[in-house]
């Protein structure tokens, strides 16, 4: 009997291959609140790129994600990367 695997769309495609994103979410080495937290900073960084206001673009982002606070998702955007 063939088991179906639904193959993901990779949200980190401008990183790295749809091959390797599949290759690692399949040994469960994909932590998905990271890559969240990556596309909302590069969804962040397009509006503001577009000379939408801070706050504009969080609201923006607030309706892709609303179970997220507007605070949780300022510091996501302004979070220092160590």
């Amino acid at each position: 009997m063939k088991t179906i695997i639904a193959k993901i769309d990779n949200p980190l495609s401008d990183l790295i291959s749809d091959d390797i994103y599949d290759l690692l979410d399949a040994q469960g080495l994909i932590d998905e609140k990271a890559v969240r937290d990556y596309q909302i900073r590069k969804t962040f960084k397009n509006l503001r790129s577009s000379k939408i206001s801070a706050g504009d673009a969080i609201d923006a982002i607030r309706e892709e994600y609303p179970y997220l606070q507007f605070d949780t998702i300022r510091k996501i955007v302004y979070q220092i990367n160590k």
